[in-house]
């Protein structure tokens, strides 16, 4: 499986990145060593949304607190930088996806990115992932 994050990114061209305690949903908590990442500059930290395409090196998990009765489970990762996008793709390119039921990848990554602002790990389908390859 492949996954998308999205988060504070200082320094697109950095070849490597660390995601430390980052929240997950929609299958982001399998996160692993060797899966493929595309990272999203998040706009609500002056990103501007996709800026590249990497491989996970390492996956943490990181333990629920015993004080919490419901918590998202969260992840730190690493990733080692493969490729930098050539086109632009974030919030303005995909706000006009709202048809949650459509099945394209533009509305998963609007229904799973931007319907809650948050920062995130999450799971991709297949048909998301060579829609995003699209762009390097």
């Amino acid at each position: 499986m492949a996954y998308a994050i999205k988060a504070e990114i200082k320094d697109p061209q950095a070849e490597i990145f660390v995601f430390a305690t980052q929240k997950t949903m929609y299958g982001g908590k399998h996160v692993a060593e060797g899966d493929v990442v595309f990272l999203f500059a998040s706009e609500n930290e002056g990103g501007q949304g996709l800026v590249a395409r990497g491989v996970v090196t390492s996956s943490e998990p990181i333990p629920r607190r015993a004080d919490l009765d419901r918590q998202t489970p969260r992840v730190s990762v690493c990733v080692h930088r493969t490729a930098l996008a050539t086109r632009p793709l974030g919030r303005d390119e995909l706000k006009r996806f709202k048809d949650w039921k459509d099945g394209r990848p533009e509305t998963e990554l609007n229904f799973k990115f931007y319907r809650q602002a948050t920062n995130k790990i999450v799971g991709i389908s297949d048909a998301t992932v060579a829609f995003l390859d699209e762009f390097f």
